[in-house]
């Protein structure tokens, strides 16, 4: 215990950590965000969530009440909700939406924390302006250790949304990619949908207080990205997907150490840089395409004598 402890205690073994789970558990819903076209309600749950969280507060009058995670996921599945409500009156579409609904959402909270919290700064401690720099100064005990209250939470989330994906794979395999035979099968699309965006939203409040919403954003959309224009396999893409994350927080880490500038944003920028080399090399990147429109096909003749069987 004593060498797991002395691991424990290096500021930045904690922060890599933390960054990496943020970055997995992340990951691990953004790919079927980004397969299923809703990247954006990512961002749209990471602003939204703020009006549960205070009104948790204000029902508790604590920043550390479990009830705050119950207010973020109701809070992101109301967003979804509403969201959903005006895509189907067919008078806005979708992004319009998103732009619509979680602004107001957003400028609720804000109003009732400068009207019942504003001395209690909760915008800044619980949700917006969280420093992955300092994660490892909040410890727990935990039997013999003391873990980075951070890194303990992300850990627990990251392992129950590896369990989601794990033993609801084939249910989000099938509402992602044909919910209409996922419908016929008898399983509930819209169900597995919203328990996936239930997901997304207590994650983004794990994850705030340790990364911000920023970096948040980053890890549930740009690592998915950066895997599906790399292969067409889904598996392969929740695996590339977390090694982005993981990448991109050691990578990040080690860029922010090297030009003394915030390790948040040299995290979400080495996201970008690993997005880029799939974008360029990646098997559905601009290499890749531009060396199939440079392979030239068989000669009109012979696709003939395949459609026809030598036939004249």
């Amino acid at each position: 215990m004593t060498g797991l402890q002395g691991w424990l205690d290096q500021p930045g073994v904690t922060i890599v950590l933390v960054g990496a789970l943020v970055g997995v558990a992340a990951s691990l819903l953004g790919a079927f965000l980004v397969l299923r076209r809703e990247s954006m309600l990512s961002d749209a749950i990471s602003h939204s969530v703020l009006i549960g969280i205070v009104l948790a507060y204000l029902l508790t009058g604590a920043l550390d009440s479990p009830l705050h995670v119950v207010g973020a996921a109701l809070a992101g599945l109301l967003t979804v909700w509403l969201t959903d409500v005006l895509v189907r009156s067919r008078r806005v579409k979708s992004d319009a939406a998103i732009g619509l609904v979680f602004p107001a959402l957003f400028a609720v909270a804000v109003l009732l924390i400068n009207v019942y919290a504003r001395d209690v700064h909760l915008d800044t401690d619980a949700v917006l302006l969280g420093e992955i720099g300092f994660a490892w100064l909040d410890v727990v005990r935990v039997g013999p250790l003391e873990v980075a209250r951070s890194l303990l939470t992300m850990l627990v989330i990251t392992l129950v949304n590896l369990a989601f994906v794990v033993f609801l794979y084939k249910e989000l395999k099938l509402a992602t990619f044909d919910a209409m035979l996922a419908t016929a099968l008898g399983f509930r699309p819209g169900l597995v949908g919203y328990a996936l965006l239930a997901l997304v939203s207590v994650t983004a409040v794990g994850a705030f207080d340790a990364v911000g919403a920023i970096l948040f954003v980053a890890f549930v959309i740009v690592p998915p990205t950066a895997a599906y224009l790399v292969t067409d396999r889904l598996w392969r893409m929740l695996v590339l997907g977390c090694l982005v994350a993981v990448g991109s927080s050691v990578g990040g880490y080690a860029l922010a150490l090297s030009f003394d500038v915030s390790i948040g944003g040299a995290m979400a920028s080495t996201t970008g840089v690993f997005l880029l080399l799939a974008l360029i090399v990646g098997k559905h990147g601009i290499v890749a395409r531009a060396l199939r429109r440079r392979t030239p096909g068989p000669p009109p003749s012979i696709l003939r004598e395949r459609e026809t069987g030598g036939a004249p």
